[in-house]
């Protein structure tokens, strides 16, 4: 499945999370691979702990953080995409709940 701005996504359940100064580090149980995220990236981080759509967390970006909407999308996708790619998230239909 295609991750684009109307794609549902949410995180994966088998991970251990912990923020640390604003940032957070995540465990993902899969690979046993520690991964690190940055304050913008842990806002999308908590953002996907329950299925949400792409456009639903750019327009939160934009709110909270006072961005532009284009550069915001474009960023929110390529995290996600390299989350994905981690398996850290997946991409779940409108009718899923994970």
């Amino acid at each position: 499945m295609n991750l684009s701005i109307n794609s549902r996504v949410v995180a994966i359940r088998d991970h251990v999370s912990c923020e640390l100064e604003g940032e957070a580090v995540i465990l993902s149980l899969v690979d046993c691979v520690y991964y690190g995220l940055n304050e913008v990236a842990l806002a999308i981080w908590e953002l996907i702990q329950k299925p949400a759509f792409v456009w639903e967390i750019r327009d939160e970006m934009v709110r909270q953080f006072q961005v532009e909407s284009d550069s915001c999308e474009r960023d929110i996708l390529n995290l996600l995409g390299q989350l994905k790619d981690s398996s850290l998230l997946q991409i779940v239909s409108s009718s899923e709940e994970s």
